[in-house]
């Protein structure tokens, strides 16, 4: 066993009560729910193919540009599970508690991509067809996240299930479908639950080991991008889900990083080595970088939107029943 494996059996040994006490809250919190009925399933009817419905069109999309956007990257980004999955198991490993919280998780994420497929394909948000073909292409591909230490691992999914958190929402928000808006923000609350598991237990990677954790931690926001990045495409869905404020740098920023350094305490987080300190000021430099760069975006989206004639997210809403 190399000294990194065996630092990181230590860290998961050290970290596993402090897993098993929030395991028992999020089950004792996390409420089931059923994927069939958040779907306007009276919205759908047959595609074309073996049952000989209509074929998807351009026109029966209800919804704005972006917000098919952000529903593809979203559901796209959902569907690589089995990529997360595998990283989560290997990392954290299959036995006590921390493995009866990877098959937890894995089991409450998997509704995420069932629900969502089922809602784009009832409201024919975007064709079928290139949908599916970006899912294969995407999960064919797989994820890695490239962390070199559990400790980065747990930097990032505590940012990243926070990001997740308001992508949800705010597509859910932007949708002017009362049913898309109450589906994004079913599935926004359980990334939140997801969310408060990781941030307690990095809190406590904190306590234990600050320097390292709160290197990890401005290693991982530095660097930070969604899992899925690595769709085709992706860059000009991000440039048009950011021009509609569902997820920018101001949201980012306001949203997630902040708030994630006030609730670690990171600003007054004592017990710093010079390295621990370093990290400290590497975090305060990137939240200036970030806010000057907010900045200069928010200039570039008002001139996407105004050259762009589709929709943002101030549409009609959707009334119930056949919307097609």
């Amino acid at each position: 066993m190399t000294d990194a494996d065996a630092g990181a059996q230590r860290v998961l040994r050290e970290l596993e009560p402090t897993v098993e006490r929030l395991l028992e809250r999020h089950l004792a919190t996390a409420h089931d729910w059923f994927p069939h009925q958040y779907v306007p399933w009276s919205a759908a009817h047959d595609y074309d193919g073996p049952l000989g419905g209509t074929a998807w069109s351009p026109e029966q999309t209800p919804l704005p540009r972006a917000v098919q956007d952000a529903l593809v990257v979203n559901l796209l980004t959902e569907d690589n599970l089995p990529s997360y999955h595998f990283e989560i198991a290997t990392r954290f490993g299959r036995d006590g508690a921390w493995g009866t919280w990877v098959h937890r998780w894995t089991a409450e994420e998997d509704r995420h991509a069932a629900v969502l497929r089922s809602y784009v394909h009832a409201r024919r948000v975007v064709d079928p067809v290139a949908l599916e073909d970006l899912r294969m292409r995407h999960v064919g591909t797989g994820y890695h996240t490239g962390a070199p230490s559990t400790l980065h691992v747990l930097a990032y999914v505590t940012v990243q299930e926070l990001a997740t958190r308001q992508a949800h929402r705010n597509a859910g928000a932007a949708c002017g479908d009362p049913a898309g808006e109450q589906l994004m923000a079913r599935i926004a609350a359980d990334e939140n639950l997801h969310m408060l598991f990781y941030r307690e237990l990095f809190a406590d990677a904190l306590d234990r080991y600050p320097d390292a954790a709160l290197g990890a931690l401005a290693d991982i926001l530095e660097r930070f991008e969604m899992p899925g990045a690595a769709i085709p495409g992706f860059r000009a869905r991000a440039a048009r889900i950011a021009a509609s404020g569902i997820y920018n740098l101001d949201v980012h920023l306001e949203h997630v990083v902040s708030p994630l350094l006030r609730a670690l305490k990171v600003s007054s987080l004592a017990g710093l080595s010079a390295a621990g300190e370093q990290a400290r000021l590497r975090l305060d430099a990137h939240v200036r970088q970030l806010t000057e760069r907010a900045a200069r975006s928010r200039e570039l989206f008002a001139r996407m939107r105004s050259a762009d004639r589709t929709p943002y997210p101030n549409t009609p809403r959707l009334a119930g029943g056949n919307q097609t």
